[in-house]
């Protein structure tokens, strides 16, 4: 096509969607107010033959597919993105929080797909192409059907399904990103007071994953604090220790903590002369956090733990807190993401190796 004439059209679809928009915002998209969009110029993705493809995307109707592996079933389904996002938010948050902390897990639910499927056409996935992209299980996002949650929720299901529509329909298309590029929107149910920097769990600098206090876990989450016990044999074992563990303090042979991170968590301890992370301490024993304390019980530990996950990124039971102040969704975003934007998935997602239907 003559490239003058490909801008004429490109301005007169801009123009009749503006008056679309002008006519009927609800069409479009509720609260723009509170979350607002890039302009949609800007999600006109280079090379597209379609210059109304954006305005097409965020009325909702279905072209990009995220190809699932459905663990149940034991079959790849090709889902639409929203349906994806929907499913993930209705397994990953509990749908009783507040409208704008769900419509926040929303975003980072789709960014995360978004960025899986852009390392992916960079060659950097873990799937064969063809295949699935991601499982529906905590090895990527977890992910439930609607049949499910009909199951699920049972006479609460239309009540709870217009709530999740509506988180969806929200946050239609918008991503997270830094640099222009959508982010590792990672996130976890409870802090212990504070996010944690991504080099002390991962050993990475990511510059929008700093740690910042998140209070309101302490006083709503049920699983800011919990104890558990384990016998010194056990804790021997599951650390692969072979000397003997002194229940005395201070002398050496017992449990220190070396090295506190910036987010208060143990970043690096000692447990009778040999060193560990934080993070291997809570893995290997099966902790909430790697924030605990303990204390001899004869020769039984006890283990209290502050958090229940790895720390980086948003605190759902934190961004819960936010909207229970008044906090709309974009502000819950912005603050466990440092430095971050909102863009659009269509410019990440026209063109690539997602399927198109």
């Amino acid at each position: 096509m003559d490239p003058k004439k490909a801008i004429r059209l490109a301005l007169l679809c801009l123009s009749s969607f503006v008056a679309v928009v002008v006519a009927a915002p609800s069409i479009i998209w509720k609260n723009s107010a509170s979350v607002p969009l890039p302009p949609v110029i800007s999600a006109i993705p280079t090379g597209a033959t379609d210059p109304s493809l954006s305005s097409v995307y965020r009325q909702g109707l279905p072209s990009l597919y995220i190809p699932v592996y459905l663990t149940k079933e034991k079959k790849v389904e090709s889902l639409p993105l929203e349906t994806y996002v929907r499913g993930v938010l209705a397994a990953e948050m509990p749908i009783e929080f507040e409208l704008e902390a769900l419509k926040a897990q929303a975003m980072a639910a789709r960014t995360y797909i978004i960025r899986k499927q852009v390392e992916q056409e960079m060659g950097m996935g873990n799937l064969p192409p063809g295949e699935a992209l991601v499982t529906d299980t905590i090895n990527h996002q977890v992910y439930v059907s609607d049949l499910e949650l009909k199951a699920r929720w049972g006479s609460l299901y239309e009540g709870n399904s217009d709530k999740l529509d509506q988180a969806i329909r929200e946050t239609e298309g918008i991503v997270l990103t830094y640099d222009g590029k959508p982010i590792e929107a990672n996130f976890f149910s409870t802090s212990n007071g504070y996010t944690e920097n991504s080099e002390d769990y991962w050993n990475t600098y990511i510059p929008y994953l700093r740690s910042v206090p998140s209070p309101w876990d302490r006083t709503l989450s049920p699983r800011f604090k919990e104890t558990i016990e384990l016998s010194a044999a056990a804790l021997r074992n599951k650390l692969g220790i072979s000397s003997t563990l002194s229940v005395s303090a201070g002398n050496g042979s017992g449990l220190q903590i070396i090295e506190l991170s910036q987010g208060h968590r143990i970043k690096k301890l000692r447990i009778a002369g040999k060193a560990f992370s934080g993070r291997e301490v809570r893995e290997k024993l099966g902790l909430n956090s790697s924030q605990f304390q303990w204390s001899w019980q004869g020769d039984r530990l006890q283990i209290t733990t502050f958090g229940y996950g790895h720390g980086v990124g948003m605190s759902q039971w934190g961004a819960q807190g936010m909207a229970l102040e008044g906090r709309k969704a974009e502000e819950i975003v912005k603050y466990f993401y440092t430095g971050i934007e909102l863009g659009e998935a269509a410019n990440f997602s026209i063109g690539n190796n997602l399927q198109k239907k």
